[in-house]
């Protein structure tokens, strides 16, 4: 029997996914795993991932079990022992030797770390098959290749609009999956994943405040939440005033707050374009609508950047060569806890910890003032926002710190907020401070 292992990794889904849809097209039997990181402390000080994204990702993976049992298949969740920090690739492997399993499928992760697995499981005698498909443009669809991209991103913008291919249409779920291996029990999974406890994770009781109430029934991780999301967002026709909310500071509907699910990929950016231009053709297209692809773009943008740059993104001085940045580790003490004395930074990052959610408008202006008022590291900034952030995506995160740090592709050289300005501009009566330094 030709069985192969599925690795979940950031594409928690079933529908629009082309490496599990070619892993159930070419395995007689097939065993789907998700490997839980190692609750490490990073180097700055600080669990790698917070209890709010913790819980989000409890509950995407509850759903893709459950869609996996639906179809006769099932999901087995790995995770070190307490106190051991077992690494994601000997999980995999381990489990991989146990069932005689020399395939393994899984999506391509362009970031140092992730690649560093993939490199592991070849060396260690797998056969990998892994394609980068959370781009909402499917790499081979673009007007350049990866390594002759306009770095920036109007160049980049400009190219594919006048190609003419704003997205790739996506694929459907698979109508059945290879059966487990004959010597898999439904006991054994119960086994494995009773060591897999939300109490292990922490756990976030959610915020009467938040802008994503991630536990509610409407905003929980996993794919039906998604995809409910998106049909009211549309049914509602909030596309087409998007542009024109969309820094907005608080609520629910100033944004399309998809980027929880996009990230952990229970839902695709191409099947989110792909109701987007359903919506436009029945409710007509506007700037507003316009801009929602715009913003996926950038998210895709970041993606080629990977495949062009690599760990050139991870190196202190960036792209340009610059100086090593200085740290001022008492003030980012300050601002992790919101106590700078800034009040709309003080107010953000109060949120940011509170809710793991913060809107795009004031991530900006965080981050510009960690680096450009506490002289700070911004690596120190993208682990924080690593670490607490429901959203974290590995490319957008470490671009988007890049951009404002100037260490990136940012033809300005650097983007500094001037918080009393952008207070002023986006919380003029106060009341988004209020809310968040009334505690």
């Amino acid at each position: 029997m030709n069985t192969a292992l599925y690795w979940f990794r950031s594409d928690l889904r079933l529908e629009d996914n082309p490496n599990f849809l070619s892993a159930c097209k070419a395995a007689d039997g097939l065993l789907p795993i998700y490997a839980h990181a190692p609750q490490e402390s990073l180097l700055w000080g600080f669990d790698r991932i917070g209890r709010h994204r913790q819980q989000f990702l409890r509950d995407a993976l509850s759903d893709l079990r459950r869609k996996l049992e639906q179809l006769g298949s099932d999901l087995l969740e790995l995770q070190s022992p307490p106190g051991d920090s077992i690494s994601i690739v000997d999980l995999v492997m381990e489990l991989a030797q146990r069932y005689g399993i020399k395939t393994i499928y899984c999506e391509a992760i362009h970031a140092p770390e992730e690649m560093q697995a993939l490199a592991l499981l070849k060396q260690a005698g797998f056969t990998v098959h892994a394609e980068l498909e959370s781009t909402m443009i499917a790499v081979r669809d673009l007007p350049f290749t990866p390594d002759a991209m306009p770095d920036q991103f109007t160049q980049f913008r400009s190219k594919i609009e006048k190609a003419k291919y704003l997205f790739t249409d996506p694929v459907l779920a698979p109508s059945r999956i290879p059966a487990l291996p004959g010597d898999f029990k439904r006991s054994a999974v119960a086994d494995a994943q009773s060591s897999v406890k939300t109490e292990s994770f922490g756990k976030s009781n959610g915020h009467p405040h938040s802008s994503f109430p991630h536990c509610s029934e409407a905003c929980r991780g996993g794919t039906t939440a998604a995809e409910g999301h998106l049909r009211q967002y549309l049914a509602r026709a909030l596309p087409h005033s998007y542009k024109v909310t969309r820094n907005q500071l608080h609520g629910l509907d100033y944004s399309s707050k998809l980027s929880p699910w996009l990230a952990l990929g229970s839902i695709s950016a191409r099947s989110v374009m792909k109701q987007l231009k359903q919506f436009e053709s029945e409710q007509g297209a506007n700037e507003g609508s316009y801009w929602l692809w715009f913003e996926l773009l950038w998210r895709d943008y970041f993606r080629v950047l990977h495949l062009k740059y690599g760990k050139q993104l991870y190196c202190a001085s960036g792209l340009n060569q610059s100086e090593k940045p200085i740290h001022n580790a008492r003030g980012f003490q300050h601002w992790c806890s919101g106590t700078t004395g800034e009040s709309i930074v003080d107010a953000g990052m109060r949120e940011l910890k509170a809710t793991g959610y913060l809107s795009n408008r004031l991530r900006q202006v965080v981050a510009s003032y960690l680096i450009y008022d506490l002289h700070s590291d911004w690596r120190a900034g993208a682990a924080w926002f690593e670490s607490q952030l429901l959203d974290y995506d590995v490319y957008s995160n470490q671009g988007n710190w890049l951009y404002i740090a100037g260490r990136g592709t940012d033809p300005r050289g650097g983007r500094r907020f001037n918080p009393q300005k952008q207070a002023q501009d986006h919380d003029a009566n106060g009341s988004y401070r209020a809310l968040w330094l009334s505690d």
